[in-house]
């Protein structure tokens, strides 16, 4: 029997966007269900709760793609063997202002639609991309803002976080934690304004004190999602998908694919910080997401996931020209030591797969084990119907493969104890059930996931597809 509490918001307005259907599509409710049904049994190690973030417009609008959607917060807590689960809109200024006025008045980029006066709405962002603990605070994260704290026990929405003042501009999605000190590593792209080549990295440490924050020039503007910190490094792949203010004032794409520039990477000390930066080529490719990087005495081995060319037009509005858009399994390796600027790339495997995953105590360090959401070769566009596991040490893949029509979001590790060893745990996916229009939470033990899972948690809800999130151990 599901307890449930529902808080509905006024209906969106309009279906949205042609990407806005089927799981993509909103849900306008924000629920507390608790003592949600459990088939198999749920680990008692498992306390605490997995946070998710995805695109979740509020109110959609058919020239809007889905990555600008406000986000919502998705919170699935585990205790004692049961589970309950609760879903928040992160209420950014953007969020606020369209609320106000009761309709989209974004379209895209943190431009107002055409028509709407100057003061119409702040920004603001939409906080929609991952969400994760440091220093105390439960944080909502996208790559063009400032991140925004979270209650972690109601997911109301509090300030935007600068960290005392001394951060400013773009902080990513994606910093890496370190899992010696507690340090967290981030980055920002177009730091020196909108579609500008300078980017900005900085520390913040284990009690959320930020330590560091400085600036730097890219060889060019720059889509930058992902990007990795080694023991002793920062690695920062500035890759030919490029950003314009001339070609969005012009109504040409914002972003496109300039293969002709070629790949950088850039690395530099963590202690000396970007006056130590170095510039590595290859040529063209892109990369959403970084699994893992670490340091092999002179060299460093970076594990992506990597693409021939991204879903992007080239500058005059042509498709890029490329039949292989997967996304596959790369090793990047960087000899320190060389008076080359080349980087070496091979692939691990082919099997098309996004949202890499490790587990994060061995972020920045050699490692074992790692998980992504893959895809069969017929699946459809864009959706991720296999869970994969990769065995460096074995060289073995293994798989789960989802019923037909279903799909896996991000999946996330959580250890058996701070103590176990690497991979010892559990795999958590919320997954997409197509035939009845609903979502689940899967449990797996995280090195047989080919087993299937050892408990799922059915939700009577549909839990709209996503991006990223973490496990928050309780206390």
């Amino acid at each position: 029997m599901f307890a449930t509490t529902d808080t509905m918001t006024r209906p969106p307005a309009g279906s949205g966007g042609a990407r806005l259907a089927g799981n993509f599509a909103p849900v306008v409710v924000e629920r507390d269900l608790a003592d949600l049904p459990v088939l198999g049994e749920l680990p008692r190690e498992l306390d605490g709760t997995l946070f998710r973030n995805g695109p979740n417009p509020r109110f959609p609008a058919a020239d809007a793609h889905w990555f600008v959607g406000d986000g919502m917060i998705h919170a699935f807590t585990l205790a004692d063997g049961r589970a309950s689960y609760r879903n928040r809109w992160v209420r950014t200024p953007k969020w606020r202002a369209e609320d106000r006025a009761g309709r989209s008045l974004f379209c895209g980029f943190g431009q107002l639609r055409p028509g709407l006066p100057a003061g119409a709405g702040a920004d603001g962002g939409v906080a929609n991309t991952n969400v994760l603990r440091h220093g105390g605070r439960l944080l909502a994260l996208e790559e063009g803002h400032l991140p925004i704290a979270l209650d972690p026990a109601t997911l109301a929405t509090g300030d935007c976080e600068d960290f005392g003042g001394r951060v400013e501009g773009p902080f990513t999605a994606h910093p890496r934690i370190d899992p010696a000190t507690g340090e967290l590593v981030f980055f920002g792209y177009h730091a020196a304004g909108r579609f500008s080549a300078t980017m900005s990295w900085g520390t913040v440490a284990a009690d959320g004190a930020a330590t560091r924050f400085e600036r730097f020039e890219t060889p060019f503007a720059s889509m930058v999602h992902d990007f990795a910190a080694t023991a002793n490094h920062v690695l920062v792949p500035v890759l030919p998908l490029t950003g314009s203010r001339e070609r969005a004032m012009s109504g040409r794409p914002a972003y496109a694919w300039e293969p002709e520039l070629a790949s950088h990477v850039g690395i530099f000390r963590r202690d000396a910080g970007a006056a130590s930066l170095r510039w590595f080529r290859s040529e063209a490719c892109y990369v959403f997401h970084l699994m893992n990087a670490w340091e092999e005495g002179d060299r460093i081995q970076a594990d992506v996931m990597e693409m021939a060319a991204p879903p992007f037009p080239r500058p005059d509005g042509r498709p890029a020209r490329t039949d292989d858009r997967r996304a596959r399994l790369c090793r990047w390796t960087f000899d320190l030591s060389a008076a080359s600027d080349r980087f070496e790339r091979r692939f691990l495997d082919d099997l098309d797969g996004e949202f890499p995953r490790i587990d994060d105590r061995r972020s920045g360090l050699a490692y074992r084990h790692g998980w992504y959401a893959a895809a069969r070769p017929d699946a459809p566009d864009g959706t991720y119907d296999t869970i994969a596991h990769m065995d460096f040490a074995t060289g073995r893949r293994t798989t789960f493969l989802l019923p037909e029509g279903d799909a896996t979001s991000e999946p996330v590790f959580v250890p058996r104890s701070p103590a176990a060893r690497e991979g010892d745990g559990w795999l958590l996916a919320v997954v997409w059930r197509a035939a009845e229009a609903r979502s689940d939470l899967l449990v797996f033990v995280a090195t047989a996931i080919d087993r299937g899972p050892v408990a799922t948690v059915a939700l009577p809800v549909r839990v709209p597809f996503g991006l990223h999130g973490n496990w928050v151990p309780a206390g």
